[in-house]
């Protein structure tokens, strides 16, 4: 039986184990106990995992998805991301404390039944008439998919292929490529690639498969495989897959894709001889490549077991988009051209990748004519200097002096443009500024701020540290290290922003009021713990980091973040 457990905080009651029936204050919920509670469940989850306790692990999930802590996490995580406005088939959305706390009352696993999902089709790459489906949840939806990620997460990172990269937490696709560079920069490394590309993987995966594989509560997971969608309000029945738009997704996708790793390690063993085959796999999500000594390895060994594989999970390999590749030759992984010149290993962006982000930035400029010039830069400098920091973990820096050029030459002639009559000179005075020795620097005003346009070539090439494979950040044997590359990665966000690294060393990158750690994927607010208004200073000593939504609940309830820290 779930019991309900109340914590006291500044004389307001929050429950964190089963759901009352009182009415909650979203902004008197004590978040550092949520995280708590939910943290400490999924380290359980992690050790009943490793030791083979399906039962426990079982009885834990069920714990975590009907406590109050896990729902209420649940709710905040899905009324916090870049979807939260985007409503399914219902036109509902969560943009009120009163409705976030109302929806936390409403995740119950007695009579749900789950919505349609809406369909809606995205521009695929930059190519103009390709589109790919996604299928958007409802809100509650999306909601109860976060609860039971969060009790699955646990078992898919503890369970995962040790050179799995995408969909995973603390993991990304550098982290893929910096695998890619392990295994095949030296000499003695392998000199054939395959490259694997699943046919429609999301869409086509066994209902059947997931239903018995898959560690969760077969009952909801039933549920959601048969929603359906709806598409100019037909509805569709789903044979197989699962959707691509739903916050369970791709961990359910993961976990169908993991195991090849180690079926490869066993028909492959590592030598330290000539007679090894050199088999390797990395994989983020459902791309993958599979290093070999061969061609004929590949073609004639490999290329089976992986069919096998696949084909047990009602997976294909696209035969057309599937080719082996010697290294020389060169292969595009992740938006990356990994290829060696003359025995050593260089990898770049790729040309699809930089024609993709010029196609683009051409078609913001081209569609925004008449806007202002600090508009402009408004709209680029976000995909510029996100495409840039994307690839500045390799050999990048001509590359991004050839981005600047190309961005440039396309705003001088959307400046002409905007002023036929005008010489050159009075054009570049009025559009273009010296900034430390650039006497072109695309600038302009929005609201009486000045704006320059981000500078790819202003971004520092950084050799990325790869995650260890066997690193899970739901175990606690795990801590300390994720917390050394969350303190690096952040130490090089804050570069030059001296008083933020300070507040944020001084805090030891913890938010003051739920104890969790400040990162760029978190976001931050400054706070003055004694207010402006009432005579604070703009000093150090009198501001703190917090969570954006942590930050809102201090203001709500009038809660000192002094006394949080002295607790």
């Amino acid at each position: 039986m779930t019991t309900a457990l109340a914590i006291s905080t500044s004389g307001i009651k929050v429950t964190v184990g089963a759901v009352s029936c009182d009415t909650v204050d979203w902004h008197a919920i004590n978040w550092r106990k949520v995280y708590r509670n939910v943290r400490r469940l999924q380290a359980r989850i992690v050790k009943a995992t490793q030791e083979g306790r399906w039962g426990k692990v079982k009885a834990l999930q069920y714990l975590l998805t009907r406590s109050f802590s896990g729902k209420a996490l649940a709710a905040k995580r899905v009324t916090e991301n870049q979807g939260k406005r985007t409503p399914g088939v219902d036109g509902e959305i969560w943009d009120t404390s009163q409705k976030k706390a109302t929806a936390i009352q409403r995740l119950r696993q007695r009579g749900y039944k789950p919505q349609p999902l809406r369909r809606i089709y995205i521009p695929k790459n930059h190519k103009k008439d390709a589109k790919r489906p996604l299928s958007i949840p409802t809100m509650i939806d999306r909601t109860m998919q976060t609860l039971y990620l969060l009790a699955l997460a646990p078992v898919v990172e503890t369970m995962g292929d040790l050179n799995s990269y995408g969909f995973r937490v603390e993991r990304s696709p550098a982290d893929a490529i910096e695998q890619c560079f392990n295994v095949l920069s030296l000499k003695r490394s392998a000199q054939w690639i395959l490259e694997g590309d699943i046919r429609a993987c999301f869409d086509m995966i066994s209902h059947g498969w997931l239903l018995a594989n898959i560690p969760m509560e077969k009952s909801i997971l039933r549920k959601w495989l048969n929603a359906g969608y709806l598409e100019q309000g037909a509805f569709h029945p789903i044979e197989s897959g699962v959707p691509q738009g739903g916050a369970i997704s791709p961990a359910i996708a993961n976990r169908s894709l993991d195991g090849l790793e180690e079926l490869l390690a066993k028909a492959f063993p590592k030598r330290s001889n000539r007679q090894s085959k050199l088999v390797n796999l990395v994989r983020f999500a459902d791309d993958f490549v599979i290093t070999g000594r061969s061609k004929e390895i590949l073609e004639d060994e490999v290329l089976p077991i992986v069919k096998e594989f696949l084909q047990e999970r009602g997976l294909e390999l696209s035969l057309e988009k599937t080719k082996i590749t010697h290294i020389e030759e060169g292969l595009n992984f992740l938006g990356q051209n990994i290829r060696k010149f003359n025995g050593k290993l260089i990898i770049k962006p790729s040309q699809k990748s930089i024609q993709a982000l010029l196609w683009k930035v051409r078609q913001i400029i081209k569609t925004n004519r008449q806007t202002t010039s600090g508009n402009l830069i408004l709209l680029l400098n976000p995909i510029i200097r996100g495409w840039t920091y994307y690839h500045r973990h390799v050999v990048s820096k001509v590359v991004f002096k050839s981005i600047d050029h190309a961005i440039f030459q396309a705003l001088w002639q959307w400046a002409k443009r905007r002023h036929p009559r005008k010489p050159k000179r009075w054009i570049k005075e009025k559009y273009f500024r010296t900034v430390g020795g650039n006497n072109w620097v695309f600038s302009g005003q929005k609201e009486g701020k000045e704006y320059q346009l981000f500078s790819a070539s202003s971004v520092p090439i950084q050799r990325h540290i790869k995650v260890k494979g066997a690193a899970n950040p739901f175990d606690p044997a795990w801590e300390p290290y994720f917390e050394d590359r969350i303190g690096k990665r952040m130490k090089l966000s804050l570069k030059g922003r001296h008083q933020l690294l300070y507040l944020w060393k001084s805090q030891n990158g913890n938010c003051s009021v739920c104890q969790q750690k400040i990162t760029r994927d978190t976001g931050w607010h400054n706070h003055h713990i004694v207010w402006r208004t009432k005579g604070g200073q703009d000093q150090a000593r009198n501001r703190v980091l917090l969570h954006p939504t942590c930050h809102r609940q201090v203001h709500s309830q009038n809660i000192s973040v002094e006394e949080l820290r002295l607790s």
